[in-house]
């Protein structure tokens, strides 16, 4: 099975975190944090950071890397390095996505998050809510 690497910010604003829900390919509708796959020779921090800038036109800085999901989907197995992040420049445009919500650290669970991201939003709240 082919793995895809992808990096994912856990941007946060206070006590709430931002959640895009996807608006394109086969997981359309579903809730997901914000980011993308890793080009060849990038670190999954720089990845983060570029697919930020691309996606919403903001800049971001990392804070720290909080869990790497490994969730298998039919055709793929996904492998998503998290990272807590805050918007450092700029206000988000966003290019990608169908909606966006910034959730409240004790409500993370009001939008249908997809899969893999449900073990994210898990580790959040074991390490930050």
């Amino acid at each position: 099975m082919k793995t895809i690497h992808v990096a994912a910010a856990i941007i946060l604003d206070g006590n709430k975190i931002l959640a895009c829900q996807r608006g394109y390919g086969e997981f359309k509708g579903g809730w997901e944090f914000p980011g993308g796959k890793l080009e060849p020779n990038e670190t999954a921090e720089q990845a983060c950071i570029r697919e930020i800038k691309e996606e919403l036109s903001v800049d971001i800085e990392v804070a720290r890397h909080l869990y790497t999901a490994e969730h298998d989907y039919d055709t793929f197995h996904l492998s998503m390095d998290c990272f807590v992040c805050s918007i450092v420049a700029g206000t988000i445009v966003d290019t990608e996505h169908e909606d966006m919500k910034w959730l409240p650290l004790d409500n993370l669970w009001s939008v249908d998050w997809l899969p893999a991201d449900i073990k994210v939003v898990e580790a959040i709240e074991a390490s930050l809510a």
